[in-house]
């Protein structure tokens, strides 16, 4: 098993993709610990897993500094030092012209995936043995740039640059920091943002979206999971500072 008594630790860990990863993990022989907003959500995220001995969950916010340490201390506390971190947890905001896109949903963005990923580094980092991994879920979104969604997009650039900051820093440790890039994800998510879009450009998205995956499909949370999995395990010993596409060719 790639993940064998590893333990991993995954923001965002209710949603879609964090939930296909931790099932992946989990298959792998991995110790989870999962970390989401609501403790409701993580609930139901262990029932779907059906393996609570060897999961952790933690409801915190994720851009939230005592929230991150208090999270970061009780994964410590339960599974011992931290070899994998999925930095995963994410929003989306809205889809507006410049002049109407509001500074707070700007602000609450950046705050989940920039802040939230870069706490979730500065916390782990001191209880990461040499060789472990970090994965930063970014997006084809942050290769490209599309009107009005100025939250979302800054945001994915920003976390390749933190994701090359901390691949340059950590690789004396044999840290490997990369991140993973999906396409449009068959999820309510990815549905929600369609949803808003939609109305923007005046047709399905959806449909908008599958023109222009060479593809033509969404992809799955599965099919992101096994992307992590590869990035986190050492089939990637010497894969370090990259942005691993899983978008159907998208960003092509």
């Amino acid at each position: 098993m790639l993940l064998k008594d590893k333990h991993c630790v995954i923001t965002g860990g209710a949603g879609s993709i964090g939930l296909a990863t931790a099932r992946t993990f989990l298959e792998e022989g991995a110790k989870l610990t999962l970390i989401d907003l609501r403790q409701a959500d993580l609930d139901k995220a262990v029932d779907a897993l059906g393996n609570s001995d060897r999961v952790l969950t933690v409801a915190a916010d994720v851009g939230d500094e005592a929230a991150t340490k208090a999270y970061v201390e009780a994964a410590v506390a339960r599974f011992g030092q931290i070899d994998v971190l999925f930095s995963n947890a994410g929003n989306f905001g809205t889809v507006a012209p410049i002049e109407d896109y509001p500074t707070e949903t700007f602000d609450s963005v950046l705050r989940v995936h920039v802040r939230g990923a870069f706490l979730a580094a500065k916390n782990v980092v001191p209880h990461m043995p040499d060789g472990g991994s970090i994965v930063i879920t970014s997006s084809v979104a942050g290769t490209r740039g599309d009107p009005g969604v100025y939250g979302y997009i800054t945001a994915k650039h920003a976390q390749v640059g933190l994701m090359r900051v901390l691949s340059k820093e950590l690789a004396a440790r044999r840290i490997r920091v990369n991140s993973v890039h999906p396409g449009p994800i068959s999820n309510d998510f990815q549905q929600n943002v369609e949803d808003d879009l939609s109305g923007v450009i005046g047709r399905d998205a959806t449909e908008f979206f599958d023109q222009q995956i060479p593809l033509g499909r969404h992809g799955t949370a599965d099919e992101v999971a096994q992307a992590v999995l590869y990035l986190a395990s050492d089939k990637a010993s010497f894969t370090t500072g990259a942005m691993l596409m899983v978008d159907g060719g998208m960003s092509v």
